[in-house]
């Protein structure tokens, strides 16, 4: 059973998430940019002397393991947002094509 599609709908989602996916891309970001001053930070905290061994104590710190799990959790939210506005412009596109459809067979049935 195939069920209508009311692109007045679809767009009108796409309009209210618009402003929430911009923020979870833009947190996103911020977290992946954020990781590299992170980084430098626990390094300079570490009693290591080579950057080497600098590096290692900061990759393994638990701060930067926290900043990964936000980074994770960040990605997860902006793609499914992303996903979700995808869909409705797919939405958008088949009913497009289904009206293209009904004027064709309109046209050959008069």
């Amino acid at each position: 059973m195939e069920r209508e599609i009311d692109p007045h709908e679809a767009v009108d989602y796409l309009l209210r998430n618009a402003k929430k996916f911009s923020q979870a891309k833009a947190e996103r970001i911020y977290l992946e940019e954020f990781r590299k001053s992170k980084v430098a930070l626990l390094m300079k905290q570490s009693m290591e002397k080579t950057l080497a061994g600098q590096e290692r104590d900061a990759l393994a710190h638990i701060e930067y393991q926290e900043l990964l799990q936000g980074i994770k959790q960040a990605v997860a939210i902006e793609e499914e947002l992303r996903w979700h506005m995808v869909a409705a412009q797919a939405r958008v596109e088949i009913w497009r094509s289904q009206e293209a459809t009904a004027r064709n067979e309109i046209r050959i049935t008069q």
